[in-house]
């Protein structure tokens, strides 16, 4: 066993030198060939932490090696197999990153889907129509509820573009994320209406109350330095604040009850 290894790890040095003075696509399928075991075992253990399939994995893994194949210098001294797994396990990471899902489906339900997409391919054949569901299940051993399930958990694991057309209306395309409510833009919209309410109820007030509601809450100066400034009593201030906060109220109040009802 161990000459066996021996022989197939000198035969892939081997080759690597040669792809390397003078590349090659027969020399390179060669070692593509030889390695692919690497991509096998590396496929298998990242589709164990994501929901892609291990086949997708797999072809994905190849691109990987393919890579490590062109970039490898023999000189380096450094044995291929530790050369090249960063690069397939790097191609297969990044085209999960590209195509991830958020939404992570069970195990089983990936599992059942694979198998149930053979299924549906091999009773096509041999029914000369796309089968049922019913059809399906009866052929994985699982209900039909599960079976049905199991795809529309597949069908809504990928998140939809917010560029997807929705309707058009009046020759104008309606995309996903023009009926989405931007909740931010809500806020700053009500945040303006409402400043613009206080301000139109402002600006209906004497003028030495809305100065002295201006001064204490929008400027944030004592009463006690208003009241010097305009040559009254801090009482009397308070007075006025306190009026001018009333006739606000009342000003505010139908646009308030409009709002609600």
């Amino acid at each position: 066993m161990a000459t066996q290894s021996s022989s197939m790890h000198y035969r892939g040095m081997e080759l690597l030198v040669s792809y390397h003075q003078n590349p090659s696509v027969l020399v390179r399928n060669q070692l593509v060939r030889l390695n692919a075991g690497l991509v096998r075992k590396i496929a298998h253990r990242v589709s164990h932490q994501c929901a892609e399939p291990y086949e997708d994995l797999e072809q994905i893994g190849y691109l990987g090696l393919i890579r490590a194949i062109e970039r490898f210098q023999p000189s380096q001294g450094c044995a291929f197999s530790s050369f090249a797994v960063p690069y397939i396990r790097g191609e297969m990471l990044h085209f999960l990153r590209d195509k991830g899902s958020s939404v992570k489906i069970p195990r089983r339900w990936r599992e059942l889907q694979t198998r149930g997409e053979r299924v549906r391919e091999t009773l096509t054949q041999s029914l000369g129509r796309v089968p049922t569901d019913a059809e399906i299940a009866e052929q994985l051993l699982v209900s039909v509820e599960e079976w049905r399930q199991t795809k529309l958990a597949t069908q809504n694991r990928m998140p939809l573009s917010l560029d997807a057309l929705v309707s058009v209306q009046v020759d104008t395309p309606v995309t996903l994320g023009d009926t989405l409510v931007d909740h931010h833009y809500q806020s700053l919209q009500n945040v303006e209406e409402e400043r613009q309410q206080l301000q139109q109820a402002l600006s209906e007030l004497e003028d030495k109350t809305r100065t002295v509601i201006e001064s204490v809450f929008f400027n944030e100066i004592p009463r006690k330095e208003v009241a010097e400034q305009i040559g009254v009593s801090p009482m009397t201030v308070t007075r006025w604040i306190k009026r001018g906060i009333e006739q606000l109220v009342g000003g505010l109040q139908p646009s308030v009850t409009s709002t609600e009802s």
